[in-house]
């Protein structure tokens, strides 16, 4: 297919990615607003959260073993996920705020979602080699984007938590028709001839994906976290200056702009990477991550400039290298596998954030902010290490 028809494909994927992961973080900006509405405990506000996370390991880990990004075509299978997702997304308009069924409708959406992320990076990456670093990244960047809108439709819509979750269940919906109607798949796209659940072990067998593996862990170890926490953090940061219905605001806002200042970092971070190395970008990317969890938790409840540069900081360098880990798999595995790969590669990491993002609000009812911002420093750490290993491989 024509270059053009490349753009054209890739530029459409990248809307429906934007439209679909807008669902991801729908209870974390509603959040503050649905709490006026009912009293919930902290573990139901983090579950509404978490849920998603749970619910995509387990989307994530079918999808692997059955091989479903590689065997059948990803863009029917993006579509009846993220339509599905918005459906089930939607019925947290009629559900009480933070009751079971609400947690149930979260986590069926991660379920769904594990149709979505990995499989249009296996869309993706069948669009290119020699620049599959830039095309992952702006994949990533889109999904960074779409995790981002919901605070931004929340800050726009005011006290009206459920115009927020109405516009991005549609906005799901309207992704998935896209995708199926719009998205061609690439000159090295490829189809596995069989189910063979074998595939998976590959990921143990083979050392470069299992570094690969192993830094994305340490990777995910900190994102999520963030970005389902830094605005109830920035909020308790700001309301030591400022009233609490500013600082509200003002933390939607912090997080809009922290996570979509991610977004925009992906794809440049992607070229960057198909020039100087993947591996590379992603070491810098955590040091400069992990700097900033640390100056996070040191400078909380001081001046508002500081904090607000900082978490924008971190959210510019938390996120670029995800691709990078996901590009890296690819890379080393062949392209019939490179789906369920990827996949089983999200599967493990959001197993993890389901932990970190459960506990996040736990821990900082208990000990405060500052000392866990601080702990989200020691995955891009251990990430470090790991990436470390796998440049000496050459």
């Amino acid at each position: 297919m024509s270059i053009d028809g490349k753009f054209r494909s890739i530029s459409l994927l990248l809307i429906a990615e934007v439209a679909a992961m807008s669902l991801w973080f729908v209870s974390a900006a509603v959040l503050p607003d649905m709490l006026r509405e009912a009293a919930l405990s902290s573990f139901r506000q983090a579950a509404l959260s978490s849920g998603v996370q749970a619910g995509f390991v387990v989307g994530a880990l079918t999808s692997a073993v059955l091989g479903l990004a590689d065997r059948f075509d990803p863009r029917r299978v993006f579509a009846v996920s993220a339509i599905c997702a918005g459906l089930a997304n939607a019925t947290l308009l009629v559900s009480i705020p933070g009751s079971f069924p609400a947690i149930a409708a979260r986590v069926a959406t991660g379920a769904l979602l594990a149709g979505v992320y990995p499989v249009g990076m296996k869309i993706a990456v069948g669009w290119g080699q020699k620049d599959r670093g830039f095309l992952v990244g702006a994949l990533v960047g889109a999904l960074t984007l779409g995790s981002a809108s919901p605070h931004l439709i929340a800050l726009a819509g005011g006290a009206n938590w459920r115009l927020t979750v109405a516009i991005a269940s549609a906005a799901s919906v309207a992704a998935g028709l896209l995708c199926l109607a719009t998205v061609s798949l690439g000159p090295h796209h490829g189809v596995a001839a069989r189910f063979d659940p074998k595939v998976i072990a590959t990921a143990w067998t083979n050392r470069r994906v299992r570094f690969a593996y192993a830094g994305y862990l340490g990777h995910m170890w900190e994102l999520y976290a963030m970005w389902a926490w830094i605005a109830a953090a920035t909020a308790a940061s700001y309301s030591t200056s400022l009233p609490t219905s500013e600082a509200l605001q003002l933390s939607k806002l912090t997080a809009f702009i922290a996570i979509g200042a991610g977004g925009i970092a992906c794809a440049f971070a992607g070229s960057i990477a198909d020039r100087i190395g993947k591996a590379e970008v992603t070491i810098v990317a955590m040091a400069l991550s992990g700097s900033s969890a640390l100056a996070a938790a040191l400078t909380f409840g001081g001046p508002i400039w500081i904090t607000f540069a900082i978490v924008v900081l971190w959210g510019l360098t938390v996120i670029p290298d995800s691709a990078q880990f996901s590009a890296l798999v690819a890379d080393a595995s062949p392209p019939q596998q490179a789906g369920s790969l990827m996949t089983f590669q999200t599967a493990l990491g959001f197993a993890l954030t389901f932990a970190t993002v459960q506990i996040t609000p736990v821990l900082a009812a208990r000990f405060g902010w500052p000392p866990v911002l601080a702990g989200l420093a020691i995955g891009p750490a251990l990430g470090i290490g790991a990436m470390m290993r796998l440049r000496r491989m050459g």
